[in-house]
């Protein structure tokens, strides 16, 4: 048979695809019969062509990988024996190559400890004299322990023993590479006890990178790896070494010599230490040494006669992640991230003024991409204290003589517009006219700038709220025009996207459009052409934003429809952006009229199912498996693809470019794992009881990708688990048997320990937040139910707690406990202020007395937060939690007496937060006066005449309406907790002619019950003041600035006044304008 397979191979190795299928269809054969173990075995010792002594071991391994069990015992010992002995008297690389991969799956199966010969051979080799020999078992080494690090651990000592001795030996590279690729593989399974001496090994790594960067770029790229992995899985390894690791990797990083993926691999080691120990880089002052390097490769020209990808006419935004320009932004934004904004921008800002004041037009992007990184991070910063200037620099780079300098301005406004609301958008009348200026001349532009235009505008658009009204006839023209007239795609495609962000700030005032609208994406959903796929993405999208905006009563009728649309598409076309965009359709649709999804609720969450369970997209496919896997016999279907087989065994140089093709297609099926959690989350709340059947398997697979690796995917997961919590609440209240109650604690015992845990133990804050978003919102809604196990109210406390102390692993695990630095990072407070937003919420549900332990604990915490050394986000968090536990209090049992014993150290507080120089610090505070008045009662009545005396001094010279308003409800409040103890003689007039509310609506609610109140005990005190009483009712009647019930209290009141006090009342109403008068006479006069 060795013969006979021998020739066979060699087919395989021919240029002509007839030869080559019948060898297949002969292997195939050849495959079924037991004696094909030692007949390959054969081949693979005794064959004198390399090529077919390389297949025969790939096709060993591929059976070993699939049919270890199927292998009898004797021919599996004499397969351990021959791999050995070929690989010990192999001379060709590729040969050597295949024999260890043999080698790596042999031992998945067999552990090191069944296979002693293994063990022996690898001690020798390694410890050889002959520098080839310790090259070779260093391969063999790599390769084993790559497949399988774990039972390898009780050799891990003697291996960083022989690791610290190969990593001295700089002349032979090739050993030094596998040498790094082993040391990457054990170190997530390493222990306490290696901890010190992978600490030593570190320098000497250092010195073994630079060394093999010298000798083999593409393998120092993929040995650097090392660091990642030191850093992910074990970074106190890392930290003494830090500035050496940051030196290494900006030398390298700011090297033009070198090839672009050891240069971002460099990089991209720094953004990741500054994000898991930004502290200790402060500290080791190693900000302006980054800061330096990263700006010029920054603000680098490209070669002579290129452009950078993002300016190239077709170049995709989306396949740009790659260079070290782009690498050299996410240091920074990374740092806007992680770092506290005063202390980053006090040595960035030098450097990124220089760079826009300069002649040349790359450094000028440069500083704008810089600008435009810190957005995110720095938000609270750049719009309290330099949003001006910064907005008038890229306005100026809009007009710059240079495209790419004003592709950049384009890039800056809409990070922007996206970051720094809701201030920015107060610029409307400065940006607006700039960026319709570019919507003119959309056919004349280059559609790569076109793009960033579009991102721009949206960007800016979809935050104006009611300011986009005097734009929108111009804006929709532009678009409509666009989608009827365009002959690219690519604008049509922008211009749908655009009209969602029109519509998510429009609402409403976007029916007059809506039909031509849904004309278009009606037709572009139609159209089943593979061309139009990323038009049909985009359609689907805007089409879900146009069923939450645009108001229930246009979009119902065609919700039906939609969902039809949705699910022909998904089953049409198999493309996960697409699905992804259906899933959120059907989403959107169920927040209009949930019952259009009923009838398809199998259909629907079969399919969403699918794309959770889908393994699709989730791992780099490179293995070279993929040649011949038409020898697999369950593959019968596989001939035809007999063409493709090339036995080009793993070269090992493709692997680059593969690695990046894996991850774009990755990324698709990520978002849409993603957006089929939140989707299913919202479907589930908002179908209610429909929805029960489908509740236990959809909460199954979404509980399973909790531990998901990517980020994006565990925080929808949580949140989804969340949603399922208040669906079943929803049903248990809509429906209150035993069986539905079981069924909501059954889930919460599951659901609220897994959030605690994440929020302790989970390492990226983004998913952090998005777990207590989840708590909170199952704590609002399921109320004292959520807490009804005994010691959850405790646990729940204590990981507020956690959170507020920076004690969390996602927090640097408070690892630097000497540094009690009031300055952080603005996305650490953020952390915060989604923890201390559970303390109201707890508050409000259960027994005050019950919460006050707890209370009592985190207090103090939330009251650090208020000082003046603080920053503005800190002081108005801390004053508007506190205001927020108050005004819980006041509806709980107890509260009442729990706000009494707390007023004493809370009213310090909170008027210190009133003479605040942000108006939204006194805004927050006014606000919890107000109700600490109400919460606390007779207690603070003492306080009174200093709470109005510093009300009147407020008063006297407050500019910002907001805070009026919430002055004026806080004094309504102290009038119905106590009217006796406020002179109302003086207080009444003054707070009437502040009416109506202009900024915070939801307050007139308090204001209008006040005054009901004071009829009911003081009629003559508002007939007193009738005009203007009748005047500011006339404001708000018929309109969204008061709720339903708030409108029949004002109505009860104003027509009781007009038949008791007709005459009076009829005065009020001739003294509003003739134009307004009707309005209130029809108001008083129907029943």
């Amino acid at each position: 048979m060795t013969e006979q397979l021998e020739h066979i191979l060699s087919q395989l190795t021919q240029p002509d695809n007839a030869i080559i299928q019948q060898a297949t269809a002969q292997l195939k054969q050849a495959f079924k019969d037991p004696a094909i173990i030692p007949a390959l075995c054969a081949v693979m010792t005794g064959s004198q062509d390399p090529q077919i002594r390389q297949s025969a071991a790939v096709m060993l391994r591929m059976r070993v990988k699939k049919h270890w069990k199927k292998i009898s015992p004797d021919h599996r010992e004499s397969l351990k024996a021959v791999v050995l002995q070929a690989f010990q008297q192999e001379t060709e690389h590729t040969v050597r190559h295949s024999l260890s991969q043999l080698s790596a799956v042999m031992v998945k199966h067999e552990t090191p400890d069944r296979w002693p010969a293994l063990l022996t051979l690898l001690n020798q080799s390694t410890h050889s004299n002959n520098p080839q020999d310790r090259q070779v078992g260093l391969l063999l080494l790599s390769k084993v322990v790559e497949s399988n690090p774990e039972p390898f651990k009780p050799h891990y000592r003697q291996l960083l023993q022989l690791f610290g001795t190969v990593l001295q030996d700089l002349n032979n590279p090739t050993a030094l590479y596998y040498c790094i690729l082993t040391l990457t593989a054990i170190t997530a399974y390493t222990g306490s006890e290696e901890m010190n001496m992978m600490r030593s090994l570190v320098p000497r790594l250092i010195t073994a990178l630079k060394s093999l960067i010298k000798a083999d770029e593409n393998q120092a790229s993929e040995a650097m790896e090392v660091l990642d992995e030191l850093m992910e899985s074990e970074v106190s390894i890392i930290v003494p070494h830090l500035a050496e690791i940051v030196r290494f990797c900006l030398e390298i990083g700011a090297d033009t010599s070198l090839s672009d993926s050891v240069r971002v691999k460099a990089l991209s080691c720094i953004s990741v230490l500054i994000r898991l120990k930004s502290k200790a880089v402060l500290k080791q002052k190693l900000l302006n040494p980054i800061l330096q390097t990263v700006f010029p490769v920054l603000s680098a020209a490209p070669p002579p006669g290129e452009e950078d990808p993002e300016d190239e006419e077709n170049g995709d935004d989306e396949n740009d992640n790659e260079s070290p320009k782009h690498l050299a932004a996410q240091v920074i934004d990374t740092m806007a991230l992680h770092m506290p904004p005063e202390k980053l921008f006090h040595q960035l800002m030098p450097l990124a003024q220089g760079c826009l004041a300069s002649q040349n037009p790359y450094e000028r992007k440069g500083g704008l991409m810089c600008l435009a990184v810190l957005a995110e991070g720095c938000a609270d910063h750049i719009r309290t204290k330099m949003l001006s200037s910064m907005l008038q620099t890229v306005c100026q780079s809009l007009s710059d003589s240079n495209q790419v300098v004003r592709s950049a301005g384009l890039f800056a406004l809409g990070q922007f517009s996206e970051h720094l609301q809701p201030e920015v958008s107060k610029y409307h009348t400065e940006l607006m006219p700039l960026l319709l200026g570019y919507m003119s001349s959309l056919n004349q532009a280059k559609i790569g700038h076109v793009t960033k235009a579009f991102y721009a505008l949206e960007n800016f658009v979809e935050n104006l709220g009611d300011d986009i009204q005097p734009y929108l006839p111009t804006l929709m023209e532009t678009m409509l025009s666009a989608l009827c007239s365009s002959e690219s795609l690519k604008i049509k495609e922008l211009a749908v996207s655009a009209i969602g962000a029109i519509a998510n700030a429009a609402k409403e005032q976007l029916v007059p459009y809506f039909s031509p609208v849904i004309e278009s994406l009606k037709g572009f959903l139609t159209d089943t052409r593979d061309e139009m796929r990323a038009l049909q993405t985009q359609a689907l999208d805007t089409l879900s934003v146009l069923a939450r905006t645009i108001g229930k009563e246009v979009f119902s009728p065609l919700a039906a429809e939609c969902v039809q649309l949705g699910l022909n598409l998904s089953d049409a076309v198999d493309d996960p952006d697409l699905r992804r965009c259906t899933y959120s359709l059907f989403s959107a649709v169920s927040t209009v009229s949930p019952d259009c999804l009923v009838p398809h609720l199998t259909a629907i969450s079969t399919v969403m199912l699918m794309s959770l369970k889908s393994t699709e997209g989730v791992t780099a496919h490179l293995e070279e498996d993929k040649q011949f896997v038409l020898l697999d016999e369950d593959d019968d279907d596989e001939e035809d693809r007999a063409g493709d087989t090339i036995l080009d065994e793993d070269g090992e140089n493709d692997v680059v470019g593969q690695d990046v093709a894996g991850f774009s297609v990755e990324n698709a099926y990520i978002d849409e794992k993603e957006d089929a959690c939140d989707a299913l989350g919202e479907i589930a709340f908002n179908t209610g009881v429909a929805f029960l059947p489908f509740l236990e398997p959809s909460f199954q697979q979404v509980y399973e990708l909790r531990d998901f690796p990517h980020g994006d995917v565990r925080r929808a997961a949580f949140g989804a688990m969340g949603q399922f919590c208040r669906a079943q609440h929803k049903v248990w209240q809509a429906n209150p048997t035993d069986e539905n109650h079981q069924a909501l604690h059954k889930l919460l015992a599951v659901v609220l320990p897994c959030f605690l845990e994440a929020v302790r133990g989970e390492r990226e804050r983004q998913v952090v937040m998005g777990v207590l978003e989840a708590l909170n919102s199952v704590v609002k809604s399921c109320q004292g139910e959520a807490l009804q196990a005994p010691g959850r109210l405790a646990e729940i406390s204590h990981v507020i707690r956690d959170v507020l102390k920076k004690k969390t692993v996602c927090q640097d695990g408070g690892g630097d406990a000497d540094d009690d630095d009031e300055q952080q990072a603005e996305y650490d407070a953020m952390l915060q202020e989604f923890a201390g937003e559970g303390i109201p919420l707890l508050a409000s549900a259960v027994p005050a007395d019950t919460f006050m332990p707890y209370l009592n604990e985190l207090l103090p915490l939330i009251m650090n937060k208020a000082k003046s050394s603080c920053t503005v986000a800190d002081r108005s968090f801390s004053v508007g939690t506190l205001g927020e536990t108050l005004h819980a209090l006041a509806k709980v049992q107890g509260g009442r007496g729990v706000a009494g014993r707390l007023s004493n150290r809370l009213l310090p507080v909170l008027v210190g937060g009133v003479k605040d120089q942000d108006p939204e610090v006194r805004n927050n505070s006014v606000f919890g006066l107000g109700v600490l008045a109400q919460a606390a009662g007779p207690i603070v009545v003492s306080d009174y005449p200093m709470m109005l005396s510093l009300f009147s001094n407020l008063l006297a010279k407050e500019s910002d309406r907001r805070v009026i308003d919430n002055l004026c409800a806080a004094l309504c409040r102290m009038i119905m907790t106590n009217m006796e103890s406020v002179p109302l003689d003086q207080v009444f007039p003054a707070l009437i002619a502040q009416l109506p509310l202009k900024e915070d609506l939801e307050e007139n609610k308090t204001v209008y019950q006040c005054l009901a109140f004071l009829y009911s005990n003081n009629p003559a005190l508002i007939v007193s003041q009738l005009k203007s009483i009748v005047a500011a009712s006339n404001h708000v009647l018929g309109t969204k600035d008061i709720d339903e019930e708030t409108q029949n209290t004002l109505l009860l009141l104003l027509r009781d006044i007009a038949q008791r006090h007709a005459q009076e009342f009829q005065g009020a109403v001739m003294s509003l304008p003739a134009e307004q008068r009707p309005k209130m006479t029809a108001a008083v006069t129907q029943s």
